[in-house]
């Protein structure tokens, strides 16, 4: 059955850390992976959800009026194509040559099809798209019709993939070489999380995996940041916390995710 309703957890305007140029993203709620260090983990679930900030509270006791205060907030509303598109189309004076609207989550792929009908109205008025994904998920139509597309490489052992983010990543691999054939640019990233993957053994069979690719535009490393940590606690999640990587262990890295190399 296709949808024409979705779960939005955000839109962000101005964003220019989501892809080329300033962009808006639209945040979508649902993912199949369940990464120990989500930035976002308000985009797991794909129903709404209340999240609370007991530091916000006052104690007014008029909470079944609505908090008044932003201590008690409801993480995601029901949008619809039409809904999602006047909000992109609002920002279009900003996106410039290289700006546009950029698909993210939790996973955009678990929104397919009101994220081809929102491709479909993008390309009508010239404006450019993008997708942040796990390929954990794949639809050839929705993402060979995007301008560029941003795929996480996490882990490269399945085992240890499965143990931090819930999943083994047999079917990522396989997805990148499809994702190859769509002749659509991409950039691989990875994020760098130290006791799991910030070792040059780690990042250089990533590095030895995609460098073959002819779509591939870049691969990044992206430093692990504790984002998330006081929204899983704000869910009643479980807090999981890593250390941040250093400067100089982050340059170092780098070294071994040269493509050239």
């Amino acid at each position: 059955m296709i949808s024409d309703k979705a779960i939005v957890a955000d839109i962000e305007r101005a964003s220019i850390h989501d892809g080329p140029g300033i962009r808006t993203v639209v945040f979508f709620k649902g993912c199949p992976l369940n990464c120990a260090w989500c930035h976002n983990p308000e985009c797991i679930d794909p129903k709404p959800q209340e999240m609370f900030y007991p530091e916000k509270c006052i104690g007014c006791g008029m909470c079944k009026y609505g908090c008044f205060s932003g201590a008690k907030v409801i993480c995601g509303r029901e949008m619809t194509a039409e809904d999602i598109f006047r909000e992109i189309s609002a920002d279009k004076a900003y996106y410039s040559r290289d700006g546009g609207v950029t698909f993210s989550g939790g996973e955009p792929l678990m929104q397919k099809d009101i994220i081809k009908e929102l491709v479909k109205r993008c390309k009508k008025e010239n404006i450019n798209t993008a997708a942040e994904t796990s390929l954990f998920l794949f639809d050839a139509e929705l993402l060979g019709s995007l301008d560029f597309i941003m795929a996480d490489f996490k882990i490269f052992d399945s085992n240890k993939h499965r143990k931090y983010t819930g999943v083994p990543n047999e079917v990522i691999k396989e997805n990148f070489l499809r994702l190859d054939k769509l002749n659509v640019p991409f950039i691989v990233r990875t994020p760098v999380i130290p006791g799991v993957n910030d070792t040059a053994d780690e990042i250089s069979q990533i590095r030895n995996y995609i460098k073959k690719l002819k779509n591939i535009k870049g691969y990044e490393l992206l430093p692990y940041h504790p984002l998330g940590v006081s929204k899983q606690k704000a869910l009643g999640l479980p807090e999981t916390r890593f250390n941040v990587p250093t400067n100089e262990e982050m340059e170092k890295l780098k070294g071994y995710a040269d493509l050239r190399g």
